[in-house]
């Protein structure tokens, strides 16, 4: 039977927004209800949102190097990532996080591991997101994520697990290349009657580009589910990892243009660090058929991620921990004779008492000259808990036209104080807050989708960003210079508005959204004083005056050529263009905000053959992107080439490819964490892009 449901109206009809350009067919596809797959459901559901989507299957990902999540987002139209010579990747959708640097807690984004919390009051660490262990990812950009309870600017991004139900019963891979890169991995899935398993172990280790940037990581994740009956399955998740990662600091563009191998001298002398000596992620999802049109889901997840920052003169050592709990139900029927969907959940991440930081003398030097390395200066806390209430519903108007409206209530919490060397009062912050939203969609025909959508997105701050964020210092002994009590953040808001649309026509798959929003209070850092010799960098965070965001998004999927039993050719692009910048602010106009690029484009044209053979070769453009708020200097633009070959054989056994990175030798700044104002001087802002690169890699499956 046709599937009829409201989030999966458009690829019922036809599901040939398919995600591989060696995969590209124009032919619909008829979704059964005994033939769709997770993947396929979740594509559907994807495309019955009124906004900007992306679908990433993670089996076109690794047909080449997946490092970090830089890979995986490649050709990701509105997706912004950039990682900088260690896992840690700045991750950016509408402007969210453009200012933080990639070692940073990602901000402005509500991630997930399988539809349950990753992000916390904490932010959302990077270390537990191991590309390989990854079926899928599922990116609702902006306030498209409402009904997984994401009210960031940027939306949400789900990382899907693989089950034994889409994983090998053994799998291993392995990959190497330039500078020392190595990942291997071995894992498994089985279908056990009524159970399923997949388990996951990986290794990694890099000598880096720059000189002080070696890493290493290891982890395991795994799952196992249970179906009681056909109207009950539960399934438990585990995931640990631990990495370590040298830091090398930030260059200038004389640098990355003359010397980008060279570390930050100062980051050299200290040989900065940084280790997350053991992540642990615990959940269980469970779900529960109540009738044909009705189902509960429950989730329950816990959080533990501490960090060993050597970086500086001095050690950070910081706990974190948070357990999450979610609470949907989901019910199709119809209401005044009409298809409906409604959505009511609840999702509330609550920071555990342990939170918080101690900081000790590592290398004696400024105000800490006269004590001895491993005198603690500082005790802080970090707390606060957020709590979402929200309803949502899909109501069809008329046949293929789409009412999609919402409500959120929004509760907040930010709790900071500094207990050591004296104690302070705390910090305190509760607000409770609403996000409305609304939208449209209507389906011309299969191949033909538009839509527009009206919201509003709450943003909390970190609850250490209020400690850095700080100006009022100890003036005496170890802690001198250091803050000694946290300054009060507002909530960012912003109210969006998007129009788009999707289909296929003469000139292949195509995707495009356009979005304008206002912004309020938002959540800006900036390096205030750069690191010297007898001290650390001072980084801030503020509240700032009106901003707007704006932009478009454009993916295409465009068949060149079918040969048939010769072979295929088919490009595929994605293109981003942003426009961030101040309305009237009084010390900066309406100056760009800096961290991210006005225009970005990805390309790549495949060939693909019938016996599993491919090659292709892609390209990628960035213009230049402003490094300070006065915009008084740049990161230059750059253009990469690269190319690809490799072997996928038809029974899906076994994999071979080589990746061929950065052909020409560019030099270019991957990242850049801006200033305030350099006022037109070359400051160390940027990390360095890896240079030419050859890596290999080759898997072998038993199904």
């Amino acid at each position: 039977m046709l599937l009829r449901q409201p989030p999966l109206l458009f690829a019922a009809l036809t599901l040939s927004s398919l995600v591989h350009a060696e995969d590209l067919q124009l032919a619909p596809v008829e979704v059964t209800g005994s033939q769709a797959s997770d993947g396929e459901v979740a594509q559907a559901q994807l495309k019955s949102v009124p906004g900007g989507t992306n679908y990433i299957d993670m089996n076109s990902v690794q047909q080449g190097r997946v490092s970090t999540n830089e890979d995986v987002f490649k050709y990701q139209a509105g997706v912004y990532a950039k990682a900088a010579n260690n896992e840690g990747v700045k991750l950016s959708i509408r402007g969210s996080g453009l200012n933080r640097s990639p070692g940073a807690h990602a901000s402005g984004l509500y991630e997930m591991f399988d539809g349950l919390p990753l992000t916390g009051p904490g932010g959302t660490p990077y270390e537990l997101k191991d590309p390989l262990w990854q079926s899928r990812v599922e990116v609702l950009r902006g306030a498209n994520g409402f009904d997984q309870g994401a009210l960031a600017l940027g939306g949400a991004v789900n990382y899907v697990t693989r089950t034994g139900y889409d994983a090998p019963k053994l799998q291993l891979r392995y990959e190497a290349g330039s500078k020392g890169y190595a990942q291997r991995e071995i894992s498994s899935g089985q279908v056990l009657g009524d159970a399923d398993y997949y388990i996951s172990l990986t290794d990694s280790e890099s000598d880096g580009y720059q000189h002080q940037s070696a890493a290493t990581g290891k982890g395991v994740a795994a799952n196992f589910g249970y179906r009681f009956n056909p109207d009950l399955e539960t399934r438990f998740y585990f995931r640990y990892r631990e990495t370590t990662n040298d830091t090398p600091g930030k260059l200038t563009r004389s640098q990355i243009s003359h010397d980008p191998r060279a570390a930050n001298s100062l980051n050299a002398a200290r040989d900065s660090k940084r280790l997350q000596p053991g992540s642990t992620w615990i959940a269980n999802k469970t779900s529960l058929q109540l009738d044909d049109n009705a189902r509960v889901e429950v989730g329950l997840a816990y959080h533990d991620y501490p960090m060993d920052l050597r970086e500086g003169t001095n050690r950070l050592k910081v706990a974190y921990t948070d357990i999450s709990s979610t609470l949907n139900y989901i019910r199709q029927d119809t209401l005044f004779g009409h298809d409906s969907k409604t959505t009511v959940g609840l999702r509330t991440t609550q920071a555990m008492p342990n939170n918080g930081a101690s900081e000790y003398v590592r290398t004696p030097a400024g105000n800490t000259a006269t004590y001895a390395p491993g005198t603690k200066t500082r005790d802080y806390s970090y707390l606060g808990s957020d709590t979402v209430l929200h309803i949502g519903n899909d109501l069809e108007l008329v046949p293929d036209l789409w009412l999609t409206t919402g409500l959120a209530a929004i509760y907040t919490r930010r709790e900071t104080q500094v207990t050591y060397p004296e104690g302070q009062a705390p910090l305190s912050q509760h607000d409770w807050d609403y996000a409305p939203r609304i939208g449209l969609r209507y389906d011309f025909t299969p191949q033909l989708q538009v839509y527009g959508n009206l919201s509003r997105s709450v943003e909390p701050p970190h609850a250490w960003s209020m400690i850095w964020g700080s100006n009022k210092y100890f003036t005496g002994g170890p802690a001198k210079g250091l803050a000694r009590e946290g300054v009060s953040l507002k909530n960012q808001t912003a109210t969006t508005l998007e129009i788009g649309g999707r289909g296929e026509a003469w000139l292949g798959q195509w995707d495009l959204a356009l979005y304008r929003s206002e912004v309020r209070h938002e959540l800006l850092s900036v390096e205030t004083q750069a690191q010297t010799s007898t001290s650390n960098a001072i980084v801030a965070e503020s509240n700032a005056s009106p901003t707007v965001h704006q932009g478009v998004e454009l993916s295409l999927l465009s068949p060149l050529w079918d040969g048939g039993r010769n072979g295929r050719l088919a490009l595929r692009q994605a293109y981003t263009f942003s426009d961030f910048h101040y309305r009237d602010d009084d010390r900066f106009g309406d100056n760009t905000l800096p961290g991210i690029p006005r225009h970005y484009y990805q390309a790549q044209v495949r060939y693909s053959h019938p016996t599993g053979f491919y090659t292709s070769l892609n390209t990628e453009y960035s213009s230049r992107v402003a490094v300070d708020y006065a915009n008084s200097y740049y990161a230059a633009s750059y253009t990469l080439l690269g190319a690809t070959l490799g072997y996928d054989a038809p029974k899906q056994d076994w994999q071979a490819w080589v990746d061929l990175r950065n052909l020409t030798n560019r030099r270019y700044a991957n990242t850049v964490t801006p200033g305030y104002d350099d006022k037109g001087l070359d400051v160390a802002r940027s990390t360095p892009a890896d240079g030419r690169g050859i890596y290999t890699g080759v898997s072998w499956s038993w199904r």
